[in-house]
């Protein structure tokens, strides 16, 4: 996915500049940007890598959310409602994060600290061309790798890269994680750190599960299947790029002394318990498809098969899809319900749509090949008084689809029972 590009880190120049020492990439989200407060946060985490020998290596998003005067959703509303150019939009989007990187960098400096902003252009970061959720595909470093040669804290703004044509994309909302993921297989980076305004990975939602606590260690491949299932605490490209590297990443408060969670490599994680967290996404709805009737397989698995490629072709993601004899079952985004009926009428399939739906999902490398996790779900959320509409698993995983009503229900009863608050 990345290649080191001129420089290695560790080398000394030939014009006398300071050794790089070991790099750690320091990524801070947009509410730590945000503020004086966060700044001077920001500073100190960079003051302490240097004391303690390091290289440090910034990635900053976009200050603050929604309504904030440079948060991406704010620019982007700029030209809500005008005729879209996905390109220019992007153009649009890359720019509360380099005002980010500016204003740290000069903040850096003004504490005594060599400081200088990076575009992700810059910062040697290439990717697929594709606008609003791009691709890495390699990184050259050897800007970032300069700076800190001459003693300098490359400040990078996160969310963005340039294609092969010149194109300025960005990597999809979240994207900053996965900017410091990137730099930091790219970099050799001895570890990663995600600072953000909570503790670390919390076992469910807190706003829906009041006894949620902070994990203190997890397996990188439950981090994944977390934010695939809808934990919005790390981006989930940069998760999978944990899984696949072996980076050492740990998400910590920018605000806080606590040590936060370590992510583990597989190898070395050993589990201590069945269940690690609780997840869940709203806003899913259930098409069951009406397939034609005939004698034999073909003529079902050609409608079958028809439907998965329409769907692909319109760009639909589906989910928990489960096939039977007469009938398809699969769930799609609710932002996705129009473009599938659309997708289905032109294929003249018959289809019912159930909408408000969630997806609640228990994570832990423990449960395979566990008999049983599946009967403890159901008895809990049949306690509950939860109804589970359709199920789907994976190694680490057990996926249950529940009216959106129920979700919170849901969460409580599987973090309850399975004791995930201890």
């Amino acid at each position: 996915m990345t290649e080191a590009g001129d420089g290695g880190a560790g080398r000394q120049s030939d014009k006398g500049r300071s050794t790089v020492g070991a790099v750690v990439v320091q990524k801070f989200g947009g509410t730590s940007v945000a503020t004086a407060e966060g700044r001077g946060a920001i500073a100190r985490r960079v003051l302490a890598a240097r004391e303690l020998g390091l290289s440090p290596v910034v990635v900053v998003s976009a200050m603050g959310r929604s309504g904030a005067p440079y948060a991406t959703d704010t620019l982007l509303s700029l030209v809500d409602g005008l005729p879209t150019d996905e390109r220019e939009r992007d153009l649009l989007a890359s720019c509360g994060e380099v005002v980010s990187a500016v204003v740290i960098a000069h903040g850096l400096r003004a504490r005594g600290v060599p400081a200088r902003a990076f575009t992700g252009a810059d910062a040697g970061i290439g990717t697929d061309g594709t606008f609003g959720a791009a691709a890495i595909t390699d990184i050259h470093p050897g800007a970032l790798l300069a700076a800190m040669a001459d003693g300098a804290v490359p400040v990078v703004a996160g969310f963005q890269g340039v294609s092969a044509d010149g194109s300025l994309t960005t990597l999809g909302r979240g994207g900053s994680d996965t900017t410091a993921c990137a730099l930091g297989v790219a970099l050799g980076a001895a570890s990663v750190e995600i600072y953000t305004d909570v503790d670390g990975v919390m076992s469910a939602d807190p706003r829906s599960c009041d006894d949620a606590g902070v994990l203190e260690v997890i397996s990188a491949d439950e981090l994944f299947q977390m934010a695939r299932a809808g934990a919005r605490i790390v981006h989930t490209p940069a998760a999978e790029l944990a899984l696949a590297s072996g980076l050492t990443v740990r998400v910590r408060n920018t605000y806080s002394d606590h040590p936060g969670t370590l992510v583990a490599d597989i190898a070395s994680y050993v589990p201590s318990s069945i269940g690690t967290a609780v997840t869940h996404t709203s806003g899913i709805v259930r098409v069951a498809v009406t397939l034609p009737a005939g004698e034999g397989t073909s003529q079902h698995m050609a409608a079958q098969t028809d439907v998965y490629r329409a769907m692909a072709d319109a760009g639909v993601s589906l989910d928990m899809f489960t096939p039977a004899c007469d009938q398809l079952l699969f769930t799609v985004a609710g932002t996705s319900r129009d473009a599938a009926c659309a997708t289905l009428a032109t294929l003249g399939l018959p289809h019912k749509v159930t909408p408000a739906l969630a997806k609640v999902t228990l994570v832990g490398a423990a449960m395979h090949g566990v008999p049983g996790v599946m009967a403890r779900m159901a008895e809990h959320l049949s306690a509950a008084g939860v109804d589970v509409l359709q199920t789907a698993d994976s190694h680490t995983t057990i996926s249950v689809l529940v009216r959106a009503a129920d979700a919170e229900t849901a969460v409580r009863a599987l973090h309850d029972g399975f004791e995930l608050g201890s």
